[in-house]
């Protein structure tokens, strides 16, 4: 019928499978909604790149040395699930995990693995504390997977 408007998804909705890099905005938009902020802005700032690039090394295998405690084995060769190329974070949030001491960021990611199978809006979350250094700094500390 003319006129008649078109039923939309509702604005927290994430966006529809295989939308690719345009439906990113939409992603981030749901989970900023959905898990208000709650941390200051330069902790969520660390947060995020650190989140960011635990999760590259995760999926890539790329830059792992950088965290020893996350990933032990050095010296050992890893097969990278997914390509560098083929692999993007689609939105990403920091929020705290049940205490100020503890915070969780959340990953929405998509990705090509190695058998050429694409999926988008996979999530992982990285678990961190937050520690003082011997200068006083506060500074947040990625938690293994277990």
């Amino acid at each position: 019928m003319p006129g008649t408007p078109t039923p939309s998804a509702p604005e927290s909705a994430p966006p529809p499978h295989g939308e690719g890099v345009a439906g990113d905005e939409g992603a981030q938009r749901s989970l900023e909604k959905a898990w208000p902020s709650d941390l200051p802005v330069d902790d969520a700032r660390q947060l995020l790149t650190a989140g960011r690039a635990l999760l590259r090394a995760d999926a890539t295998g790329v830059g792992r040395t950088q965290w020893p405690e996350v990933f032990p084995s050095p010296g050992q060769a890893v097969a990278p699930a997914f390509a560098s190329a083929r692999f993007r974070i689609q939105a990403a949030i920091a929020r705290r995990d049940g205490s100020p001491g503890k915070a969780v960021v959340h990953l929405v990611w998509a990705g090509t693995d190695r058998g050429g199978t694409f999926t988008d809006l996979r999530i992982t979350d990285w678990h961190f504390t937050r520690t003082t250094t011997k200068k006083g700094a506060a500074t947040w500390i990625p938690q293994p997977r277990i």
